[in-house]
């Protein structure tokens, strides 16, 4: 192996460490990872190859990110709308994607998710993308399910 994959592959796996043993979101982001790979095995769609297959995509994606940000080539947005931009264009990659029924704000970095989607897979999937993205300080996730008031809504008084 040579200097620069041996390093690529720490970095990632240091990144990774880094990711979810975070004392501040990393309880959160192993729980996701567990519920996601729970729910591919609940729903007989995903062999064991088929979680390894995710998990290892994941794990490539935060070893990438770890190399762009160890050479210098994703720096963090220099103001909210770039950012916002950028989040726009990760998480409505997808040809499924709900382009139309989220909408997005950052204000000093920190992004809101607002509107609604069609399964809970999406909510989370949604906002695992958008703390992905460099210069992204927190998530405020309001997005709900059809039938179900949302979190901003659900506290204002006068509603029921």
């Amino acid at each position: 192996m040579s200097k620069l994959t041996t390093f690529a592959a720490g970095a990632g796996l240091g990144a990774a460490a880094v990711y979810f043993l975070d004392s501040q979101s990393g309880n959160r982001r192993r729980k996701l990872v567990a519920d996601k790979a729970g729910k591919v095995a609940r729903q007989g769609g995903g062999s064991v190859q088929g979680v390894a297959t995710a998990t290892g995509a994941q794990a490539q994606g935060i070893a990438a990110k770890a190399k762009q940000a160890a050479t210098g080539g994703d720096s963090a947005p220099g103001d909210d709308n770039t950012l916002k931009s950028k989040i726009e264009t990760e998480i409505f990659r997808d040809a499924d994607a709900p382009k139309g029924s989220v909408d997005v704000s950052v204000v000093n970095g920190i992004v809101e998710l607002l509107g609604q989607v069609d399964d809970r897979s999406q909510i989370e999937a949604l906002e695992l993308k958008t703390r992905m993205v460099t210069g992204v300080k927190d998530v405020r996730n309001l997005l709900h399910l059809p039938g179900v008031t949302p979190a901003n809504i659900a506290g204002t008084p006068g509603t029921s």
